[in-house]
């Protein structure tokens, strides 16, 4: 084998090493720079062990201490105020310090079991006395004059020129305050048209009741059936009693009214005042109920009440501003 003479490596190496820089050097370029630093992505907590904080994750705050001796204790309210250990419990009942207000009593009085009744003395006693005396009406002090009134005369003179027959009778009177203190007896509504039996009234509702049978009855006969009135039963006039159910005087109890069950024709024709006539007949009656208000101010018959399923209430009662009751 054939051996390299000394000092040949170093001879060798020396060049390549200058031979290798100098192709190193030419190889060599500036490095580029980007434009914009990147953003560092953040990864998911890497398995293993370490610690959260060193991770950049929020740490979790440690749970409050409970207060000392409570087993389930709670937080303490906004602020420095501490909850009272007991609710103050208010007074039973308190009065109401308003002035327009006054206290509420624990039980409500009890009535005595038997009041003391006034003495026939007192004013109280005086006051109700005075009352029960009182009439109910006041017509019932209307009291007879030694002369008739003008309006008495005038109206005895206008029942003449209707042809109207009627008689003078005596006053009524009641202690009750039944009073008709000047009463005719009407025995017939016109020339023509009788009444039965006798009406004993006021000269007023007498004369009501003649211009009624000849201006509205009679009319109505002649266009239901082609006949005149000839009569009207009358089945009650003055009577001295108190309106059905109350203690009030009816307006008979002053000859202010007149109940009629019946009108017959001069042919003979007979027309009851009832529930359910017949057809013709109850055409009749209504035009006749009808047209009787306003004449009279009260207007009563079948269907108002069952005390007038028999017959027409008709009468003169004073109401306020002329107004009617029709039923």
């Amino acid at each position: 084998m054939r051996i390299s003479p000394p000092g040949f490596a170093i001879r060798i190496l020396f060049p390549l090493a200058a031979s290798l820089l100098c192709a190193s050097a030419a190889a060599a370029k500036a490095p580029s720079l980007p434009s914009q630093v990147p953003v560092p992505t953040v990864f998911p907590s890497p398995a293993g062990n370490l610690p959260a904080k060193k991770l950049g994750d929020t740490p979790v705050p440690e749970p409050r201490p409970d207060v000392p001796g409570a087993d389930n204790a709670k937080p303490a309210p906004v602020g420095d105020v501490e909850p009272p250990e007991k609710a103050p419990v208010p007074e039973e009942n308190p009065a109401d310090e308003r002035p327009d207000r006054q206290s509420i009593p624990e039980k409500p009085p009890v009535p005595q079991a038997n009041p003391e009744k006034p003495k026939p003395g007192d004013d109280e006693s005086k006051a109700r006395e005075d009352q029960r005396k009182q009439p109910a009406d006041p017509r019932s002090n209307a009291p007879r004059t030694a002369v008739m009134p003008a309006d008495e005369v005038a109206c005895r003179k206008r029942l003449d020129a209707l042809g109207v027959e009627f008689e003078e009778r005596k006053p009524e009177s009641d202690p009750s305050g039944c009073a008709l203190p000047y009463p005719i007896a009407v025995k017939s509504l016109g020339k023509t048209i009788d009444i039965s039996p006798d009406a004993l009234m006021d000269c007023a509702m007498a004369e009501a009741t003649a211009r009624f049978a000849a201006d509205i009855v009679s009319p109505a006969a002649r266009a239901a059936y082609g006949a005149e009135l000839k009569s009207v039963s009358q089945a009650s006039a003055y009577v001295c009693r108190p309106r059905n159910g109350t203690t009030k005087l009816s307006e008979h109890a002053f000859g202010n009214a007149l109940d009629i069950g019946r009108f017959t024709l001069t042919d003979g024709t007979g027309i009851d005042v009832q529930p359910a006539p017949d057809e013709k007949a109850a055409k009749f009656l209504a035009a006749v109920r009808k047209a009787a208000c306003g004449p009279f101010k009260t207007v009563l018959g079948p269907g108002s009440d069952a005390d007038h399923e028999r017959h027409f209430h008709l009468d003169l009662a004073p109401r306020k501003h002329g107004g009617t009751f029709c039923q």
